[in-house]
């Protein structure tokens, strides 16, 4: 594994994420989740592990146009945990993810919900 810059804060990881995923870096990318860490991708269903995190990755970016940096919400930090959310640009409701510190004093995710879709009344 090639040595990445890694989060010092968790609003970091926002901006590392579109860094690496315009950078059609799926490595680098899986590299910001926790080893055994859970993400909500692709919609409605679960991507479970940083090594299959990496694999859906190096699948779905070839065919994904560039990312745009978000706005991040304000971080909820309670001690070693952090919730750190967007508002998406592409309307998907909402983004939202549980990032933890890791021993070193950065931070990986480890729940990753990258879209909440508006429920239809």
């Amino acid at each position: 594994m090639t040595e990445r810059e890694k989060a010092r804060k968790p609003e970091d990881l926002t901006r590392l994420f579109v860094e690496r995923a315009n950078a059609k870096d799926a490595e680098g990318l899986a590299q910001l989740y926790e080893e055994d860490a859970v993400m909500a991708y692709p919609p409605g269903q679960q991507t479970v592990g940083r090594a299959a995190i990496q694999k859906l990755w190096e699948e779905a970016l070839p065919h994904m146009p560039s990312f745009e940096p978000e706005q991040p919400l304000p971080t909820l930090i309670s001690g070693d945990l952090a919730l750190t959310s967007t508002p998406p640009k592409d309307g998907a409701g909402a983004r939202a993810q549980v990032v933890r510190r890791q021993p070193d004093g950065t931070w990986l995710r480890v729940l990753d919900q990258p879209e909440f879709a508006t429920p239809k009344p």
